[in-house]
């Protein structure tokens, strides 16, 4: 697939701030045509030793049933179409708000590698949820030109009432006047996940999207497998 050469890497933390100001107003807020039937799924770790990142793709297919496309689906109803991994020295410190620019670069190397072209991608991180409206989702989804969601395990900013227990519920995610993303509960009475626009999609698609590819774990397919495999690479490099 085609990915976009948005800007070189070498950047102080005052150019990596000023740059995400740049790209956010870039970010497409559109609504979906048509819902995905395949997603690649990233996450990213450190090597045991700390010296490198390694990152993980994982390409899930939707299974063709003839119930509603969000209707209940089993974890073994999802095939995987294809798996990729990168890993890169360790050269950006950990920064809260400028994780992009510490994981992007081999995400990026590890979605080079793909021979399929996935209708979406879902990392583990924020999109638009984000102080400045660009976290790691939005700034994929900007090099990947395709719909991007962001779907990570805690919140980076914003305010929230605790959705009810159920899962399917959800409240939104505010910052100020904004409604920046949404708290899913994507398991009964499970801690829920965050979930914002990274590109090209609308915040109910993401949030049906993320309920829709989520079986019986609080995360859904396309991370959770993603996580898997990086949890294993981290080990071998």
């Amino acid at each position: 697939m085609q990915i976009k050469k948005l800007h070189t890497w070498n950047l102080s933390y005052s150019q990596a701030i000023a740059l995400q100001k740049q790209l956010a107003p870039q970010v497409q807020q559109t609504e979906l045509k048509t819902k995905p039937k395949t997603i690649a799924g990233l996450d990213c770790a450190l090597s045991k030793n700390k010296g490198k990142i390694v990152a993980a793709v994982v390409i899930l297919r939707m299974p063709n049933v003839t119930r509603d496309l969000w209707g209940p689906i089993k974890q073994t109803d999802f095939e995987i179409i294809e798996t990729a991994t990168a890993s890169q020295k360790l050269t950006f410190p950990y920064i809260p708000g400028l994780l992009s620019f510490r994981e992007s670069p081999v995400c990026i190397a590890a979605v080079e590698k793909l021979k399929n072209e996935p209708d979406a991608f879902m990392t583990d991180g924020q999109g638009i949820a984000h102080p400045r409206r660009f976290g790691i989702a939005a700034h994929l989804g900007l090099f990947f030109d395709k719909p991007t969601i962001g779907c990570a395990k805690s919140r980076l900013t914003g305010s929230f009432e605790e959705p009810a227990a159920e899962k399917g519920a959800y409240s939104p995610l505010n910052d100020r006047d904004d409604v920046i993303g949404a708290v899913v509960r994507t398991r009964s009475n499970v801690g829920p996940v965050f979930v914002s626009v990274g590109n090209k999609c609308l915040l109910k698609d993401a949030i049906e999207i993320t309920l829709a590819w989520t079986t019986k774990y609080r995360l859904p397919e396309p991370t959770r497998l993603a996580h898997q495999f990086v949890s294993k690479l981290k080990l071998e490099v």
